[in-house]
C-alpha cells in the first residue's frame, strides 16, 4: 500500500467502522488516507481529525426504523452511532443504546439509555443486533418491511444488522472522495469481503474480493483474490507496485 501511494496512488479507506475506530488502522498503516466511515455515511480526515460530511437517518426516520425492528426481530436490541466533529467528540456521545444491549464484538463503548434517548437525535446509522441470530436472516427479514426508508447491509453473520440512509453505502462514500481529485469509477480497485462491501464491489472498475469472503461479495467480485491471511491485499497491488 506504501508503495502504491509513494507511486501517486490515491488510497481511500472504506470501512464499517466509525471514525474513532480509524486510528489504529492509520497507525497500522504508516500513513493517513481519507476516510469514508459507518459505510460511507461519515467522510473522516484522520490526518486533521475532522469530519468532513455525515449522512444521517432523522429522528422520524429513527422512530420508524425502531418499530419496523421491533415487530420484524422479536427480542432484538438497538443502538446507534451519532457523530460530532471528530473521531472522540466528547460532546455528542457517540454509540448509544439501549438497556441490555448484547454486544456483537469484544470492545464495547457504548453508553446505555432509555428507548426515548436512543431515539432523540439524528444518527449516522441504526445497529439491531440479536444475540444467537444470522445476520442475513435479519437482513431478509427487515427487507420485508423497510423500503424506502433506509438501505440495509451487514458486515458479520453474528446477530447484527445495520440500516442506513437510503442511497448511502461504501460506494457513494468512496465516490465522495475521489470524484474532486479527478477519479472515476472505473479508476478504482475495490478489496472487500462482506456483504456492505457489495456496491463498492460493484462500482469499482475492478472489485476484488478476499479468498475468504462472504459468497455474496465473492459473486460482486470481478476476481477472487488470496485470503487475508495471506497478502490477499498485496497480491493484486503488486501487479502494478512493488516496494
Amino acid at each position: 500500500m506504501r508503495a502504491a501511494v509513494d507511486a501517486g496512488a490515491q488510497f481511500i479507506l472504506a470501512t464499517g467502522r466509525p471514525p474513532r475506530w480509524v486510528r489504529p488502522v492509520v497507525e497500522a498503516l504508516g500513513f493517513a488516507p481519507m476516510a469514508a466511515c459507518a459505510n460511507g455515511a461519515v467522510i473522516y480526515d484522520p490526518a486533521t481529525d475532522r469530519v468532513l460530511s455525515a449522512r444521517t437517518l432523522s429522528v422520524d426516520l429513527l422512530g420508524e426504523l425502531a418499530e419496523i425492528a421491533n415487530k420484524a426481530i422479536p427480542g432484538a436490541g438497538l443502538a446507534v452511532e451519532r457523530i460530532g466533529n471528530s473521531a472522540h467528540d466528547t460532546a455528542t456521545p457517540q454509540f448509544i443504546s439501549s438497556p441490555g444491549y448484547e454486544h456483537a464484538w469484544l470492545n464495547p463503548d457504548n453508553t446505555e439509555v432509555s428507548i426515548a434517548d436512543l431515539l432523540s437525535a439524528p444518527a449516522i446509522k441504526l445497529l439491531i443486533r440479536k444475540a444467537g441470530a444470522r445476520s442475513a436472516d435479519m437482513a431478509a427479514e427487515l427487507a420485508k418491511h423497510v423500503g424506502l426508508q433506509g438501505d440495509i447491509t451487514y458486515s458479520t453473520n453474528n446477530g447484527l444488522v445495520e440500516i442506513l440512509p437510503l442511497g448511502i453505502n461504501k460506494a457513494t462514500g468512496v465516490e465522495e472522495i475521489a470524484r474532486p481529485l479527478g477519479i472515476d469509477d472505473d479508476e478504482v480497485v475495490a478489496f472487500g469481503d462482506m456483504p456492505n462491501d457489495i456496491p463498492m464491489l460493484l462500482r469499482a472498475g475492478r472489485g476484488v474480493a478476499m479468498g475468504n469472503a462472504h459468497p455474496e461479495a465473492v459473486a460482486a467480485a470481478d476476481e477472487v483474490t488470496s485470503p487475508n491471511t495471506e497478502d490477499g491485499v498485496a497480491r493484486v497491488l503488486e501487479r502494478w507496485w512493488s516496494i
